[in-house]
């Protein structure tokens, strides 16, 4: 019989998924609901969690529908990187501390303003080695490309790299923050205010999940921006001193999630523990944003999960 009846339960035929049904009746049943097959795979009957029978459902009317994970984190938000879709958000708008994945935003700035022209040699000044830690360990007179400096940035999460970037290619910190600045609203963040490259807590400088999600899409558009978001390893050459290899401090990226492509980590006292984590499977990208998460690594993977479930069933 036709099923108009809004109900989640478990049905055995259908391995354990998760399924939604329909009953001509209009009140709406809260409680979780069990299912047993009947008659091969076309009904199952249904019981609520009290026993009481509510009768059979065709399962031609039954549509699987993942749930979305919950998480603890301050805010959050799942993207379609293809559609722009969001498709969970908790606090999407709040102001955060975006600590290092400020950085995120530092790449795009720079690929946006020097674009290819990444070869020139980068000059390391006294204030950029004075960063705080994480560096990249960086030397006042080192000699290195500017596109190493990058690299290096995203990998080890270098504030001093950071600083190096905002310096070679707008002259300043405080010119290179206006940039960023820019380019962020280009990409569709109409809450963030960045002062500063690296992430370090600044009154003044914050984002949103919302808004690093849809940056965090925007450059996932572009191959030097994919490139530089997904490595494990990098080998800094310096052109004056022994090269030096870096590993991400991305978990997320070392764990090998399948399909993991990026993004960015970040960690100060204020920010707490936040995660840009992105994956491409099935020609489908999916971003999470995840900010004072301290269960960020297993969120990460959940909240993907959840996403590229939504993506397939839409495929179908």
């Amino acid at each position: 019989m036709p099923v108009l009846l809004m109900l989640s339960f478990t049905a055995s035929l259908m391995g354990g998924s998760t399924v939604q049904a329909a009953s001509s009746s209009s009140s709406i049943l809260s409680q979780s609901t069990v299912a047993s097959q009947k008659n091969g795979a076309k009904e199952v009957a249904v019981i609520d969690t009290n026993n009481t029978d509510i009768g059979n459902v065709d399962v031609s009317q039954l549509t699987v529908k993942p749930i979305a994970p919950t998480t603890i984190a301050g805010a959050a938000v799942l993207i379609d990187a293809d559609t722009g879709e969001i498709l969970f958000e908790k606090n999407p708008d709040k102001w955060m501390h975006p600590a290092s994945t400020t950085k995120m935003v530092t790449l795009l700035t720079a690929l946006e303003k020097k674009g290819t022209r990444l070869d020139e040699l980068a000059t390391v000044s006294p204030y950029a080695v004075s960063m705080e830690e994480s560096n990249l360990g960086l030397r006042v007179g080192d000699q290195l490309p500017l596109e190493a400096v990058i690299e290096g940035m995203m990998v080890a999460s270098g504030n001093d790299a950071a600083v190096v970037v905002a310096e070679n290619v707008s002259g300043s910190v405080h010119n290179f923050a206006k940039a960023m600045n820019e380019v962020a609203k280009k990409a569709g963040a109409k809450h963030s205010h960045f002062l500063n490259p690296h992430g370090l807590t600044q009154q003044g400088h914050y984002s949103t999940a919302r808004d690093l999600a849809m940056i965090a899409a925007y450059g996932m558009k572009y191959k030097m921006f994919r490139d530089k978001v997904a490595n494990d390893y990098y080998t800094v050459k310096y052109q004056n001193r022994a090269a030096e290899t870096v590993r991400t401090t991305n978990l997320f990226i070392r764990n090998k999630y399948p399909g993991a492509n990026g993004l960015k980590t970040g960690y100060t006292e204020a920010a707490g523990d936040c995660l840009i984590a992105s994956a491409t499977r099935d020609r489908h990208t999916m971003i999470v944003v995840l900010l004072n998460d301290d269960d960020r690594w297993t969120d990460a993977p959940a909240f993907l999960d959840y996403g590229f479930e939504v993506a397939a069933l839409r495929d179908k």
